[in-house]
């Protein structure tokens, strides 16, 4: 292992994070035969594969899930000495990893290229999963900044809010309900809702104001892509429930009405967020900086006209 190299150990890392070869060489910028190889020389100087393949998949050996614990402590070091030299000669440069919900996804480019412009000597990666992927990417170090609601208590960090961010149950356009007022939330129980998988941050929203409201639905049907649950409402396969900020084209263009249900939105707050243990850099600080001091205004410019501002309010 003396001769193993800090590139094809990131190598490793990233083939290990997305089991793809491909993707891996994708995220990298090189190509798949460099991927492969750099993988090759490792599993070398290990002595053992670090890999096998299921048909067209691949897995991590046992040596694999060993070597990959070590590897990303090694890279992780790594940052930390990068992120203090930066600190000590005071530079904004250099990569950051943003680790999103998949729900951000809607709004967080937007946000970052405004920061971007003032801050053209940072590159910005983005990474996105749901709320359980992204506390594990956070205890794993792979993130330096993770956009989400509800913060983790899995473990210790600094979790700021900067917006708010309702949630809402939509319908589609001429929907009978709509043109009810505030119908209470009992009468969805004659709908089919369809939710975000367990796991995800808009599902925990749901179900924490269902226990609030000591109410339970008989009809659901999950789907774990915001998108898909849309296009299923839109189709008439019956009510959802996603937050304001994924819908904001489909409420301009008519495709979605939000329902006002008696009791709703269900306000939660976004946060920026990262671990206690990790020192920020220069450039981690100055996006952590412009988030809080930009994200709730950028919010409300781009969603306040589709629901009351007194609703916007920072949930307590």
């Amino acid at each position: 292992m003396k001769n193993a190299t800090f590139r094809q150990l990131r190598v490793f890392s990233e083939v290990a994070r997305l089991l793809s070869f491909s993707k891996a060489a994708q995220q990298l910028h090189l190509s798949p035969p460099a991927v492969t190889m750099q993988v090759k020389e490792l599993e070398g100087h290990v002595g053992m594969p670090l890999f096998e393949r299921k048909g067209r998949q691949i897995a991590l050996t046992t040596a694999g899930e060993y070597m990959l614990v070590y590897a990303r402590r090694i890279l992780s070091t790594l940052k930390d000495a990068e992120d203090a030299a930066a600190r000590l000669q005071k530079l904004e440069v250099g990569t950051l990893t943003i680790g999103m919900v998949s729900t951000a996804e809607y709004f967080l480019p937007r946000l970052l290229a405004g920061f971007q412009a003032e801050h053209p000597g940072i590159d910005i990666r983005l990474i996105v999963g749901n709320r359980d992927q992204l506390v594990r990417m956070l205890q794993a170090n792979d993130v330096d900044i993770a956009i989400m609601g509800r913060p983790p208590r899995e473990m210790a960090t600094r979790a700021e809010p900067f917006a708010a961010h309702p949630h809402v149950f939509v319908a589609p356009p001429g929907h009978p309900l709509l043109g009810r007022g505030h119908p209470p939330l009992q009468t969805l129980q004659g709908y089919k809702l369809i939710l975000r998988e367990e796991g995800s941050g808009t599902r925990a929203a749901l179900d924490h104001f269902f226990r609030e409201q000591n109410f339970e639905h008989p009809n659901t049907m999950e789907m774990s892509s915001n998108e898909t649950i849309k296009q299923s409402v839109m189709a008439g396969m019956g009510l959802g429930f996603l937050s304001l900020h994924t819908i904001g084209l489909e409420l301009d263009n008519r495709l979605l009405a939000v329902l006002e249900i008696e009791g709703g939105p269900v306000v939660r707050a976004w946060n920026v967020v990262h671990t206690l243990s990790k020192l920020l850099s220069p450039a981690a600080e100055a996006l952590r900086y412009y988030i809080l001091e930009r994200g709730e205004q950028f919010l409300a410019d781009q969603f306040g006209r589709h629901i009351s501002l007194d609703m916007l309010d920072l949930p307590r």
